[in-house]
């Protein structure tokens, strides 16, 4: 168990940084070519930290592992807006731009009760899978679309204000794709330490599952969106978290289920599922308060997170 807690603490440390140099690298790029920081937080940061939803997802699916697949995605999801944001929004009260509760929340909130249309038949099949993935390319096409009609200049004051702004642009490009690989590599490690921890302490695989595999997963995420909160890239935690939900059931259950169907359980579809479009929803009237995710706000959602966690552990403690 030494060897096992080592490694949780390693990847915690990789992690760490993975997400500081993922942060510095995309900001910086964002600076340099007039991008808001949404946007890159929507697409580079968004799919760079759901990598281990897809490589989890990918290996469970081909082990017929189908319930550890889906439910990982439902637990991310939920995790990505209650723990997330919530951590985020204490560390630091989060700014929420008007445009994105008017032009991409309602994008996210239409996939998510999209993935849940298709999952009501217990299962998402290779058709469904093809749907979700043309939805994400219509998605990318839509935010290029976008991005053109609205651009922003950035002032130049702003970025000679920042420290990264002055690196050269290769380094700016290391240190996004160094940020990725760490983040994957950091979850990996803190994933594994942390069940091989549950099963020498005898805590059945099924609660595993459902809360150390989907909050190991999002872990990336986790630490991104607050390393973005303390360096006060509001735009970057909020996006992150809505390209990360967008990207695990787009691109994530999407190309998995066109490699092979995912058979749907019938208490996720009436437990999990609505418990993933109730926080969706819920995270509309919170962000339009002042147009602000503030600390009590945050401790909301976490309350909320841990209650639902609570729910999935007290029947088998």
């Amino acid at each position: 168990m030494i060897f096992d807690f080592l490694k949780f603490v390693f990847g915690l440390v990789v992690l760490f940084y993975g997400a500081d140099w993922l942060i510095r690298g995309s900001a910086s790029l964002a600076l340099k070519f007039g991008i808001r920081p949404l946007v890159v937080g929507l697409t580079v940061v968004a799919l760079g930290t759901s990598m281990p939803e897809f490589l989890i997802n990918f290996m469970a699916a081909l082990a017929g592992e189908d319930g550890l697949a889906l439910g990982n995605i439902v637990g991310s999801n939920i995790a990505n807006i209650a723990l997330i944001l919530g951590l985020s929004a204490i560390v630091f009260p989060l700014n929420v731009s008007a445009p994105v509760l008017r032009k991409e929340y309602p994008i996210l909130l239409v996939v998510m009760f999209g993935f849940y249309a298709l999952s009501r038949d217990g299962v998402v099949s290779k058709f469904d899978g093809g749907i979700l993935v043309f939805s994400l390319a219509a998605f990318l096409v839509w935010l290029v679309a976008d991005t053109r009609r609205s651009q922003n200049k950035i002032p130049a004051d702003t970025e000679a204000a920042s420290t990264d702004a002055l690196l050269p642009t290769w380094k700016k490009i290391m240190f996004l794709i160094g940020g990725i690989v760490m983040l994957s590599l950091g979850a990996r490690f803190m994933v594994s330490g942390a069940v091989q921890i549950a099963e020498s302490l005898g805590v059945p695989s099924v609660i595993v599952g459902l809360t150390v595999v989907a909050i190991g997963t999002s872990l990336p995420e986790l630490a991104a969106s607050i390393m973005s909160a303390i360096r006060q890239e509001s735009d970057l935690s909020v996006g992150n978290v809505i390209g990360s939900n967008l990207f695990n059931v787009l691109f994530v259950v999407g190309l998995v289920s066109m490699i092979r169907p995912l058979e749907v359980d019938a208490e996720s579809i009436s437990v999990h599922f609505p418990v993933m479009l109730l926080f969706t929803l819920a995270l509309l009237p919170i962000a339009r308060t002042q147009y602000q995710i503030s600390r009590f706000e945050g401790a909301v959602l976490i309350a909320g997170f841990f209650g639902y966690m609570i729910f999935l552990v007290a029947p088998y403690v």
